[in-house]
């Protein structure tokens, strides 16, 4: 029991409890020494207790040589998941499955279209393996303290801090990001999610005292929040270490096991990331079981979805997929968070100050190849500013270097979408300013890189596809608007609410659009950084999702919430159930009458009170 506990303990403490102690041992003792006797009794295991959880665990999980910046690999011509389909040389030895046919998955950097390797996948019956192996350590994992997960986390932060370059390397290498894009998403907002857990994650999660009322006056109402068991994370690709490691963590913070299914696109860089996240568990003393990295393919997928033992889904992913997630979940019956696409608009007041926020908006259109879920992709300009905001950002569009500035995507599959995209808004009338077309990485060895020109398009409607379906790439598209009115009408006729962020000089008025546009976080006079702050939800509304993960909704919903009632002076007033009231009945005139004077007592106004506390005292003798 740390300081706190026993402090709060210590205040639990009746006059009753302090009257027995004291007339107990009044001979030797004062009531001050008694209290303070019992606060000290634990302060030698207090600060045992607080020592060892700060004895951070160093552990070495070294890089894959791949990640080095001078590796070099075998470059593929037409780099996707299942180039080993038709160019066999890329499988790898079966390793002791002779015989038996397996998938794979071909993984690769985006960037250059180098083979990092082929892995074999396991089928439906190994999956549900590592399901039930993480349900077998969870019951031991649950009744870890919460010193001990923050031992772990503590643990775990050392590592990130001291290896950020590895990490970062490999997140690169496996999605294309720059490296300044991958210390922004994968390694800020992971630290900031460790810090949350260790400062605030045990006062999220202790039982918590609930008010009662008159007629429970003799009780204690408290809220436990108890582990799930095994929960399963079903996440995206965008940010492989940051993604992968946040629901783990609140999971086993939460006394879950976990089970988290990464993206295809970065499985090579998931089993690093999962198989550090291991290391540090069995380093800290605790079973690495508690927590199973899955890889495979859609259809093994829905299998694991389904399977009974989970207890709660989350899914981060596209709006199709999310839509079966959450189908299979209603089949189990298990609670989801589900957190699909976003169409994140910039509303720019009159009032903005366009000089100041143009780098903010480069960062909110540009961070990860636009590869962002709360990226701004639609930026909404009042038509007075309109000609000095395209001349401030035109030419910072156009002097992004790809690989330097802006990434590669995650994979050539959308780049002939986007060049159709914009193609179509040119032919409804707007104008590319900047890019619109797949890129050529100057370097020679980016030559089978996926890359899309950071694109700045102007004139578009309301009525675009670009304005209206999710890009998820490095476009800029800029709609001109004449009344802030209409520019929120029209933002909340959109499919989407997940983010969204307002810019002007006006705090109300900043305020007042923040509150009428839908969605699921609002950003004022800046980019993303609801989700920097992880004490705070993120989440979306409408066709964006549903649930929350950060912040205190976020741990929670990783729990089951218990209501546990007790008499507030255990053993010595109970509830004791009224003659009236009690079976076999007395006379029906009896019993109304009691319950009259009790309703009427209790809520009841004025002097009829008392005359109800009259009747239901003459209906109890």
């Amino acid at each position: 029991m740390d300081c706190g506990a026993r402090l709060e303990q210590l205040g639990a403490l009746t006059l009753r409890d302090i009257f027995v102690f004291a007339t107990t041992y009044a001979s030797s003792l004062s009531v001050a020494s008694l209290i303070a006797a019992l606060y000290l009794f634990d302060v030698p295991f207090t600060l045992s207790q607080w020592w060892s959880e700060r004895q951070v665990v160093e552990f070495a999980w070294p890089a894959p040589k791949e990640a080095d910046a001078a590796w070099t690999g075998r470059i593929i011509e037409s780099p996707s998941l299942t180039s080993h389909e038709t160019d066999a040389s890329l499988l790898p030895p079966e390793a002791g499955e002779t015989g038996r046919t397996r998938q794979h998955l071909t993984c690769y950097d985006p960037s250059t279209g180098a083979h990092l390797t082929t892995l074999p996948l396991l089928d439906a019956a190994g999956v549900a393996s590592q399901v039930a192996a993480a349900d077998a350590a969870q019951s031991t994992w649950a009744r870890t303290t919460f010193a001990e997960r923050r031992r772990v986390l503590r643990s775990l932060r050392r590592w990130v801090v001291r290896d950020m370059d590895a990490i970062i390397a490999v997140a690169c290498r496996d999605t294309g990001k720059t490296r300044v894009d991958a210390v922004f998403g994968e390694i800020l907002t992971t630290l900031s999610k460790i810090d949350w857990l260790i400062k605030h994650g045990e006062a999220t999660l202790k039982p918590e005292r609930r008010p009662g009322n008159l007629l429970l006056a003799h009780k204690v109402s408290t809220v436990h929040h108890v582990p799930l068991g095994t929960v399963l994370a079903l996440v995206s690709w965008n940010y492989s270490f940051h993604n992968l490691v946040s629901p783990v963590l609140a999971a086993l913070f939460a006394g879950d096991a976990v089970v988290l299914k990464c993206s295809e696109n970065v499985a090579w860089s998931s089993r690093w990331f999962a198989g550090a996240v291991r290391r540090c568990l069995k380093r800290c003393g605790h079973d690495p079981a508690v927590f199973q990295l899955v890889i495979c393919l859609p259809d093994v997928a829905e299998t694991l979805t389904r399977n009974p033992t989970i207890k709660h889904i989350t899914f981060i992913g596209s709006e199709t997929v999310g839509r079966k997630v959450a189908a299979a979940a209603a089949d189990i019956m298990v609670p989801t968070c589900i957190e699909l696409g976003g169409k994140d608009p910039a509303l720019i007041l009159p009032s903005a100050d366009l000089d100041f926020f143009a780098s903010t908006w480069m960062r909110g259109a540009f961070q990860s190849a636009g590869q962002n879920c709360i990226g701004i992709e639609l930026f909404l300009v009042p038509r007075a500013l309109y000609p000095r905001f395209l001349s401030i950002m035109a030419p910072r569009v156009s002097a992004l270097r790809l690989g330097l500035d802006v990434g590669a995507l995650i994979s050539h599959a959308p780049l002939a979408r986007l060049e159709r995209l914009v193609a179509a808004a040119v032919a409804g009338g707007a104008r590319v300013l900047a890019g619109g077309r797949r890129g050529a990485h100057p370097d020679p060895a980016h030559a089978h890189g996926a890359y899309f020109e950071p694109t700045l398009i102007a004139d578009v409607g309301f009525h675009m596809d670009i304005a209206r379906e999710e890009l998820f790439a490095p476009v800029m598209a800029v709609v001109p608007y004449d009344d802030v009115e209409h520019a929120l009408t029209w933002l909340n006729r959109s499919r989407f609410g997940l983010g969204a962020g307002v810019y002007g000089a006006d705090r109300d008025e900043c305020m007042r659009a923040a509150e009428r546009i839908e969605c699921g976080m609002v950003a004022i006079n800046d980019f993303g950084v609801f989700y920097l702050n992880q004490a705070m939800p993120f989440g979306g509304t409408k066709a964006s999702g549903h649930g929350r993960f950060g912040g205190p909704e976020g741990l929670r919903a990783l729990t089951a919430a218990k209501s546990v009632i007790a008499d507030r002076w255990f053993g010595a007033v109970r509830t004791r159930i009224p003659r009236p009231v009690d079976f076999p009945l007395p006379a029906e005139h009896t019993s109304w009458a009691f319950l009259q004077g009790l309703v009427g007592f209790v809520y009841g106004e004025g002097l009829a009170r008392l005359a109800a506390l009259g009747q239901l005292v003459r209906a109890a003798l």
